[in-house]
């Protein structure tokens, strides 16, 4: 047993330092005030910005909290200590930017043309139909 559970951790260590080796991890973060975006400076010499209003738990963030990011474990995550926020990096470089439900909930306030052309037509229609009183 302790042969298996020794194996098991030689390969979980293994995929650690591969993953370390090729996925880009946070070298240093910063706040620009001037963008007004959370900059990653990324291990393989790439960098990496948001807005930080896109991110849960750092919508209504002040600056100055916002410049107290630092990097966790070895790079894979950012942490703000005052505001309890932890983002991975793999998440944030690939568009997740807070939980599951976060997320939907991002979705559906999402604007764009066709979105406004499709209610512009629907309004024009008389709006969305009235719910029938039964009685």
């Amino acid at each position: 047993m302790a042969d298996l559970t020794d194996a098991a951790i030689d390969a979980a260590l293994e995929r650690g330092r591969q993953a370390h080796e090729s996925e880009p991890r946070a070298a240093a973060a910063r706040f620009d005030r001037q963008s007004g975006r959370v900059i990653v400076d990324l291990t393989n010499g790439c960098t990496f910005g948001f807005p930080p209003r896109l991110a849960q738990g750092l919508e209504a963030a002040t600056d100055d909290q916002l410049a107290a990011v630092e990097i966790l474990g070895n790079g894979y995550g950012l942490h703000w200590e005052t505001l309890d926020v932890d983002l991975s990096m793999p998440g944030l470089m690939a568009g997740i930017f807070g939980t599951n439900t976060y997320m939907a909930r991002r979705a559906g306030q999402a604007t764009s043309a066709a979105k406004a052309a499709a209610a512009r037509t629907n309004g024009a229609k008389g709006g969305r139909p009235r719910k029938a009183i039964s009685q």
